[in-house]
């Protein structure tokens, strides 16, 4: 499977916009800005509204969301009040159901650091259980999750970090550092694309961070 760099003009069937940090790069603000499809996870739907978007969908449990706003967007309001996932899984789900699969994430890092660490490993829960090709999307560069053998388009001197999920098998071609099976979560970041294209071959799970922009 081909990666693609992800940049201002990039398209995806839908935007998953979290409570996190809302984004101040252009690259995120302009994929929100330009979305298909906005969903929004409980709060940050009134953080879109606030900043002048207009989410097609609003989903989770609703606990931070006042009486009047929910009576207000009844009409594009889902709540699923199960606490077994997330809300950021219940949007991704609904949007799931809906036949999207290639979907970028907003906001879903920042504030506080146990639910950043959560929500980038869901990544590879949503390749593996729904298919979805998931990026995260920051303002400092973007998450991708990926299984077994896979070309990442890059420019030269972009910052690569690999962090191995489970691979007892993991090489690369196209970096400045040599790739492996990485047992720690630190061994495999800060690596440096050589061109524009890396290839990454595993034998298992593995989350991918490309930089916006070069060192």
């Amino acid at each position: 499977m081909n990666y693609p760099l992800i940049t201002a003009s990039s398209e995806f069937d839908a935007v998953i916009l979290c409570g996190g940090e809302f984004p101040t790069h252009p690259i995120p603000l302009s994929i929100l800005n330009n979305n298909r499809y906005l969903c929004c996870c409980d709060s940050a739907g009134k953080t879109a509204i606030d900043n002048g978007l207009r989410p097609n969908a609003i989903v989770g449990d609703g606990d931070s969301l006042s009486e009047d706003f929910k009576r207000e967007h009844s009409n594009i309001l889902h709540i699923i009040s199960e606490q077994e996932y997330n809300d950021q899984t219940k949007a991704t789900q609904f949007c799931h159901k809906l036949g999207m699969r290639r979907i970028a994430y907003i906001g879903s890092t920042g504030k506080r650091e146990d639910h950043t660490l959560g929500n980038i490993s869901l990544m590879a829960t949503y390749l593996r259980k729904y298919g979805i090709i998931g990026t995260i999307v920051t303002n400092h560069g973007y998450f991708v999750s990926a299984i077994g053998r896979n070309n990442f388009d890059t420019f030269v001197g972009q910052q690569i970090s690999i962090f191995n999920l489970g691979c007892k098998h993991l090489e690369g071609e196209g970096l400045g550092w040599h790739t492996y099976a990485y047992t720690e979560m630190w061994q495999g970041t800060l690596n440096e694309a050589q061109g524009e294209t890396v290839t990454l071959d595993g034998d298992g799970p593995y989350i991918v961070f490309l930089t916006h922009e070069r060192k």
